[in-house]
C-alpha cells in the first residue's frame, strides 16, 4: 500500500538515528507536529537497501539545503559526500 504525504517542518523539527529495538535501527523524523520513522525493511537484503536509501536521502537533502540557503557554502562543493554512492563523484548537479 502506498501513500503520499506533504509536510513542512515546524520550529521544533528534528531528525535522528535511533534503535527501536536491539535489531531495529531507524531514522526518526520529528516534523513538529508530524512524526515518522524509516526503519529496516523486514526481508533479506533490507540492511543494504536501507543504507542505499539513507545515502540517497542525505545527498538529496544536502542539495535541497543548498538550494534554499544559497548564502552558505555548499558542503560538498569540493569533496565527495561522506556516504558516496557507487559512481557518485560528489560533483554538484547544476
Amino acid at each position: 500500500m502506498g501513500f503520499n504525504i506533504t509536510c513542512s517542518p515546524g520550529k521544533d523539527a528534528a531528525a535522528g538515528y535511533m534503535r527501536l529495538t536491539e535489531h531495529l535501527p531507524a531514522l526518526v523524523i520529528y516534523l513538529d507536529p508530524v512524526n515518522m520513522a524509516i526503519q529496516l525493511p523486514p526481508f533479506p537484503g533490507g540492511e543494504q537497501l536501507l543504507a542505499k536509501f539513507c545515502r540517497e536521502l542525505a545527498r538529496e537533502a544536502t542539495k535541497l539545503a543548498d538550494a534554499v540557503d544559497p548564502a552558505d557554502e555548499p558542503i560538498y562543493s569540493t569533496q565527495a559526500p561522506r556516504h558516496t554512492l557507487p559512481g557518485d563523484t560528489g560533483a554538484a548537479d547544476v
